[in-house]
């Protein structure tokens, strides 16, 4: 089936799974048929996926040098995206079916979706609620906190690599720094629970930043994030030895900062999250606040991995460095009822692969890009 990015596309047939590539053929994936016939989305290793990511939209209006080119990419026409209507019903399947406990809605960048108060006051609106979050780079976050608030959004979680206004431009290729902070204190403004920063270091660019980077979020009451660079640039430049791994953002940490693990239980979180003391006190200290590292390459943590996703285009992708996709929209758009779309839902998850394999030789690079998948 050929795939032409920015024209509404033909599906598959109910159960097929498609590789992950934006462009050209697809090909058909037999799920295993001797999953058992459990409630949840469990998978062959004992996993059970709690924790679902949907895609809002591949567009986004940043460049950042780790994700897409400085020419963007061409992007799925409106028509080939979710609606607000089947957005709805897949996370209806996810919280009722599957006991789905939270809903985090990401892009591309999420705010370009003018339904998105409505998307969120409809999710707010199942039995029994999930926790409903927003990964976002708070560019229009401004204007639209309060509504999203109103509507029922729990958290938010905002990227950000620099808060020098060189440095941040430099990474994005957009000059809108003053957007982003305008946004994050909109955030506290709105009444939402304190904002997650997410930040990833690049050697040279703004490692050297990091410290600067924890005192500011620390300052502010926002929980910040390092996330290791993982191979999902559009440019497919990603290399390992030019990474900040997880073992150096700790180093560059303790120049200044004592980092001791928390002792609460992870459950199945992506960070690792360490107490904050200032060095100079010891570890008798008063703590500062959290911070968390996503080792997803150099520490991964995929034994404990509870997240399901959904493309914009709706489809499941079991694990982020899938190279394939199993089809629910078209099935749903054929006329597929509740149950139909569930078991396919469960047979995407049942295939699900124990790691990304990320360390192993011969891994390979999926190849779709960051904003296409949804974090």
């Amino acid at each position: 089936m050929s795939v032409v990015l920015g024209m509404p596309q033909p599906r598959p047939a109910a159960g097929s799974s498609r590789a992950s590539a934006p462009r050209g053929v697809r090909p058909a994936v037999a799920l295993p048929a001797e999953r058992p016939a459990a409630s949840g989305l469990v998978d062959r290793f004992g996993r059970e996926a709690t924790d679902l990511r949907i895609s809002l939209t591949d567009r986004c209006n940043l460049r950042c040098t780790y994700c897409m080119p400085a020419e963007g990419l061409p992007f799925l026409a409106p028509p080939a995206l979710m609606s607000l209507e089947e957005i709805t019903r897949f996370a209806r399947i996810a919280v009722t079916d599957f006991g789905v406990r939270q809903v985090r809605f990401t892009g591309g960048e999420p705010l370009l979706r003018k339904d998105l108060v409505e998307i969120i006051r409809s999710v707010a609106a199942l039995e029994p609620r999930p926790e409903i979050s927003l990964t976002t780079n708070a560019i229009g976050l401004t204007s639209r906190a309060t509504a999203l608030a109103d509507a029922g959004l729990d958290r938010i979680n905002v990227s950000l690599d620099s808060i020098h206004p060189e440095t941040f431009a430099k990474i994005t290729r957009r000059p809108f720094l003053d957007r982003v902070l305008s946004g994050i204190d909109a955030v506290r403004a709105a009444g939402l629970k304190s904002t997650k920063i997410n930040a990833v270091l690049m050697p040279g660019i703004n490692d050297h930043q990091a410290v600067e980077l924890l005192e500011w979020a620390l300052a502010g009451g926002h929980q910040l994030r390092f996330i290791e660079q993982m191979p999902l640039d559009a440019d497919h430049t990603w290399e390992r030895e030019s990474m900040i791994t997880a073992a150096q953002i700790r180093e560059r940490l303790a120049v200044r900062y004592l980092l001791t693990p928390d002792d609460a239980p992870r459950d199945g979180a992506p960070a690792e999250l360490f107490q904050v003391r200032e060095q100079a006190d010891g570890p008798d200290g008063s703590v500062l606040g959290l911070v968390g590292i996503i080792a997803s390459v150099s520490e991964p943590f995929c034994a404990d991995c509870r997240r399901t996703r959904l493309t914009a285009e709706g489809a499941v992708r079991s694990c982020l460095f899938s190279h394939t996709e199993t089809d629910l929209l078209g099935p749903l758009r054929a006329g597929a009822d509740d149950a139909e779309l569930a078991d396919l839902w469960r047979g995407a998850m049942w295939a699900k692969p124990s790691g990304h394999r990320m360390n192993e030789a011969g891994f390979a690079q999926p190849d779709r890009p960051m904003s296409a998948i949804g974090g």
